[in-house]
């Protein structure tokens, strides 16, 4: 196929997004100024999200419009809250924190997005919005988080945004950390100016360019008060102001400084300050926080953003804390009518309180989780695994019998933040991660979860604490994100890589080193971070370690090491703890001090390895790609058309193609079909713009660890490979991926008898989750998890790519002896009398065709039964699901006289967890076609006793003037009146609605009916007494059936005769 073909099928795939509902990083956030119950909040790698009911649901508005997925700042224009105004990139500048591209605004409370410009300071902390005109706006830029730059200070706008002016600039190493407006005179305005700086190996917060500066002509002229009477003396670190919108003149400021840090605060504009607040626990790691906010009506009251949030009612002198849904709290807006109305933003979401804080919403429906890594496991259905940042290390199942994957589906795995993590490959109830940072002890943090127990315990490889320590003191070097594996060939063998490889074979009891140091060991690049001021030691910033591990799959002995100074090696026969048999095969030309983020093996060629690296902490955005068929002894760089700014940093190979390379990258992921020839990005409308941290391709799934909007899986991936197989542009159908045929959920009610455009609260019995449907301009209806992941669909997709146009189609879907068992086609979508459902929950399946990408899903059930014109108590019965096996699909597809057919097969898999035999499923099948066969001769037979009710009854009103009227509508009504009763006992034709469900008597149509749910309630074969009332009933319809049959032979046989002796006008014959 063409790239622009191949582009349209890869942008219009599926993905869907399983969770968990559990909120991530938000540091922006805002309240609509009237609409009570309208709030936004900005996650740091997940957009812009959305609530109209005070956080019970949100939604993001941002996907489709913006090129990035940070969100550093967010306003709202208070005399038009249509005009919303969002910064990208966020200022608190942690080792993993996104880059923006500038300033967006929609004028439509958020439904369309506008670039509006800035693209260069990349990290935005806030905007300020004249309370009295939307046009004028403040932007306050604190530039590249890893380099110097001059697009960093105070913007402003007065054309709202079509064009800005830097109104103040400090250098190019300092950037505005903060900026406040006073609303009662807005030209008014307070910086904090901040002097920052990350690389790989430090953090630089504060110098001699931060400070703190006031204007009071709207921006136009800024003064230096850093060193003002009552400010400290010595270098400033990160600060955050506040201007007290309750008392003219006043104003505070939390300030990291080498002398006397706390919080100030000022009665005269700044001229003069005091020290209200010395409580160090106010300034706790000051370059991650430091947001102080004044409450809009009450001048003693003033909010810290810091690990908790806090809150003081006496001037700044005291401060409690206000406990809050999640800890590493960062921003929080007040009402300016109300300061009992806040939303507030931290490192587990964003939360609504309408009570001051008492209380909050929750954050549990909100899928921001920003993952670092991701492992699936062996099970069935398997399990994805993640450590989520600040948060916890997670286990979700990529499906459930529920209808949707709900909060209680997935299950915490220990306390790892950041780390690699794996199960146990003989038991997924063991699970091993990374913790750095977020477990007790020290060192590398390394766990072992054991889900049967519920314990935790820490097998750190040299569990010592090295708080304060320079990596350079460490004995190993370990980094947050170490590698962590178990080795393909020896399920007992645990591997973990800091700066030397080690390995377990007990567990974690013991470990041995395997390697010598795989890093350059640069002495001057370990030294502590953090300062000036104020030390950070992480481990985020510990420099020279191994990054990136792994052993072949496909040769035994065979090891890679890629470490974060850019060097990498290979063990050929297994370490087998000699440090010698590791040889250097870094790339001559590789980037000096690159990340090496992943090194992939190729399943196609045990000789070749791929790897993805990048140096964007230190400025440097160029995508960095490597591809060896040596094993190490030559390297060719495979980036040259990779699309520039970008951050590389997982490669994977395609399982079925060796051409087809997979690359995740800060915005997203992007496939080669010429092994890295050539590089496309896949801008599907269901895939976000986010950070793709990982990939693991399992079975037929591509599933991704994203840093912003949690876990994302294709269905189905070798759609992807077929389209490098197609040779030309034509009309194809893909061949599906083996299915697994799984029942729907007991109970599925998940759009039962709902209008197009409403909300479902529960997806099956027992199930309560929060689903919205909307249908579109085009008429078609999407369908959004608010707080829950998505299940596959319940089904086959079959995917379809039409180079021509067609009038119709017509899919006809053949098992393995060529039976038909489905048929569908595009006109059957206009037949409502026919609706192809199983039971309250299940949709019609639908085939549209259109020009280009097409998809419709087989349910794998069977045709209906036949149905009856008006009948609605078995209306919403199908056919059955069909049994395990091959099935041929064929799509004809015609225009005008002319049809094409393409074709293709498909295999329906048993689900694993069933014991049923395969003659069980068949007992089962055939005895459901029984019932449904039974059913459409009841309907075809009352559509006979119909036709013949209706051609009496003409009869009888052509007869009026005949000699023998009398006596043709006397035998007329009676053979009426036995057809009705016929017709009576098989259907009921009179339902009038719900009241009439346990308000008549039960007719045998609807005995058939109530039969079919147990039969196929679950995967078994058929109980004893499910035939014996099929028999029963069978008995009692065929009673019907001989007494139409014995009418028809005597009763209307008899009056036919009546009918054509009695020369009645117009009767030709009978």
């Amino acid at each position: 196929m063409k790239s622009d073909t191949k582009n349209k099928v890869l942008n219009n795939i599926k993905w869907r997004n399983i969770g968990p509902p559990r909120g991530g990083r938000v540091v922006a956030v805002a309240g609509h100024p009237t609409n009570l119950n309208e709030y936004y909040f900005g996650a740091c790698a997940g957009g812009v999200w959305k609530t109209d009911d005070a956080g019970t649901t949100w939604k993001n508005i941002s996907d489709g419009f913006l090129n990035t997925s940070s969100i550093g700042a967010l306003a709202i224009a208070e005399s038009d809250p249509n005009v919303i105004y969002v910064g990208t990139g966020e200022s608190q500048i942690r080792g993993n924190v996104s880059p923006g591209d500038g300033v967006y605004k929609s004028t439509d409370a958020g439904r369309t997005w506008k670039h509006v410009g800035l693209s260069d300071t990349m990290h935005i902390s806030r905007i300020r919005i004249d309370p009295t005109d939307s046009e004028t706006v403040y932007v306050g830029a604190l530039g590249h988080a890893f380099g110097s730059n001059k697009d960093r200070g105070i913007f402003k706008s007065t054309d709202g945004g079509e064009t800005w002016k830097k109104v103040l600039y400090v250098s190019d190493k300092a950037g505005a950390a903060d900026l406040a407006m006073d609303t009662g005179n807005p030209k008014i305005l307070i910086t904090a100016i901040w002097q920052a700086k990350r690389s790989f190996w430090n953090l630089e917060s504060g110098g001699p360019d931060s400070g703190i500066y006031i204007s009071f002509d709207a921006g136009e002229n800024w003064e230096n008060i850093t060193y003002n009477p009552g400010l400290p003396a010595g270098l400033k670190g990160r600060m955050g102001v506040s201007i007290s919108p309750a008392k003219e003149g006043r104003m505070w400021a939390t300030i990291e400084s080498e002398i006397d840090t706390g919080v100030y605060r000022t009665e005269d504009y700044g001229k003069n300050w005091e020290l209200v607040s010395d409580n160090q626990d106010l300034q706790g790691r000051p370059w991650y926080y430091q947001h102080i906010i004044a409450d809009p009506s009450d001048e003693n009251t003033v909010w810290i953003m810091n690990y908790s949030c806090y809150k003081s009612t006496d001037g700044g002198k005291n401060f409690e804390l206000v406990t809050t849904p999640h800890g590493d709290n960062h921003d929080i807006w007040i009402d300016p009518n109300d300061s009992n109305r806040l939303i507030q933003g931290n490192d587990g979401g964003a939360n609504v309180s309408l009570n001051g804080g008492d209380t909050w919403s929750t954050i549990y429906n909100q899928k921001t989780a920003q993952f670092y890594h991701v492992h699936t496991d062996n099970q069935f259905p398997y399990r994805v695994y993640g450590t989520q940042q600040d948060n916890s290390a997670i286990s979700v199942p990529y499906r459930t019998e529920k209808g949707a994957i709900t909060w209680s589906d997935a299950y915490v795995t220990g306390t790892s933040e950041s780390g690699y993590i794996v199960t146990d490959p003989n038991n997924p109830n063991i699970v091993y991660s990374g913790a750095i940072g977020s477990s007790p002890g020290g060192g590398g943090n390394l766990l072992r979860y054991d889900h049967e127990t519920g314990q935790v315990r820490i097998i750190t490889v040299w569990p010592v604490m090295n708080t304060g320590k320079g990596a350079d003191q460490m004995k190993y070097r370990f980094q947050w994100t170490f590698p962590i594996q178990f080795s393909p060939h020896d399920s007992k063998t645990l591997y973990v890589a800091g700066n030397k490889v080690f390995k377990s074979t007990n567990e974690g009891q013991t470990w041995t080193e395997i390697s010598g140091d795989l890093t350059t060991d640069d002495k001057s690049k370990q030294e502590v971070s953090g300062g000036p001021i104020t030390k950070d030691t992480s481990a985020a910033e510990t420099y020279c370690t191994i990054y990136s591990f792994i052993e072949s799959p496909y040769v035994k002995g065979l090891m890679w090491a890629g470490s974060d100074d850019g060097r990498i090696h290979i063990s050929t026969d297994g370490a087998d703890s000699n440090e010698n048999s590791w040889k250097d095969v870094t790339p001559k030309d590789f980037p000096k001090w690159a990340r090496i983020h992943t090194i992939e093996l190729s399943p196609h060629d045990k000789s070749t390895a791929y790897v993805v690296a990048t140096k964007n902490m230190l400025d440097d955005y160029t995508p960095i790609i490597y591809k060896t068929s040596d094993n190490g002894k030559s390297w060719t760089r495979i980036d040259k058309s990779f699309p520039q700014n970008e951050i590389t940093r997982v490669i994977r190979v395609d399982k079925n193609d060796s051409n087809i390379l997979y690359v995740g990258t800060e915005t997203g992921l992007f496939v080669s079909f010429n092994d890295g020839g050539d590089w496309t990005k896949l801008e599907s409308s269901t895939l976000p713009v986010v950070p793709v941290y990982d990939i693991d391709i399992k079975d037929n799934n591509m599933v991704l660890a994203t840093h912003g909007r949690a876990f994302w899986i294709l269905d189905d991936i070798t759609v992807i490979s077929q389209l490098n197989s197609t040779d030309k542009d034509s009309n194809v159908i893909f061949k599906p991926a083996p299915t697994y045929r799984i029942l729907p959920p007991f109970g599925f009610r998940l759009f039962g008898g709902g209008p197009d455009n409403a909300k479902a609260y529960m997806a099956s019995l027992g199930t309560p989750v929060l689903i919205e449907k909307t249908k579109d301009a085009n008429g078609v209806v999407h369908t959004e998890y608010l707080d829950s992941g998505e299940n596959p669909p319940m089904g086959v997709p079959v995917v379809f790519y039409l180079n021509d146009e067609f009038d119709s189609a017509e899919i006809i879907i053949s098992d393995s002896k060529g039976n038909e068992v489905r048929s569908m086609s595009t006109e059957d979508n206009d037949k409502d009398e026919k609706p192809l459902v199983k039971g309250p929950g299940k949709k019609k399946s639908e085939l549209k065709i259109n020009k280009g990408f097409n998809e419709f899903i087989w349910d794998m059930y069977a045709n209906d039964p036949y149905k009856l014109e008006g009948e609605q108590l078995t209306a919403g019965v199908s056919g059955p699901m069909v049994t395990p096996g091959d099935y041929k699909l064929e799509l004809i597809l015609n225009k005008g006289k002319k049809s094409t057919t393409l074709s293709t097969t498909v295999t329906l898999v048993k689900d694993p967890r069933v014991s049923a035999s395969e003659k069980d499923l068949n007992d089962q099948y055939e005895l459901l076609q029984d019932i449904n066969s039974k059913l459409s001769d009841v309907h075809k037979t009352v559509e006979i006793v119909r036709v013949n009710q209706q051609e009496i009854k003409s009869w009888i009103s052509r007869s009026e003037n005949v000699e023998n009227f009398d006596k043709i509508k006397k035998d007329g009504e009676k053979l009426i009146a036995d057809l009705n009763d016929i017709e009576n006992s098989m259907v009921f034709s009179d339902y009038r609605g719900a009241r009439d469900r346990l308000n008549v008597p039960v007719v045998l149509n609807v005995k058939l009916a109530g039969l079919i749910p147990v039969v196929d309630s679950a995967d078994f074969k058929p109980t004893d007494q499910s035939f014996g009332v099929f028999k029963e009933v069978s008995s009692e319809i065929d009673e019907q059936f001989d007494k139409l049959k014995a009418m028809q032979e005597t009763g209307l046989a008899d009056f036919e005769d009546l009918i054509y002796k009695s020369n009645i006008p117009g009767l030709k014959s009978i």
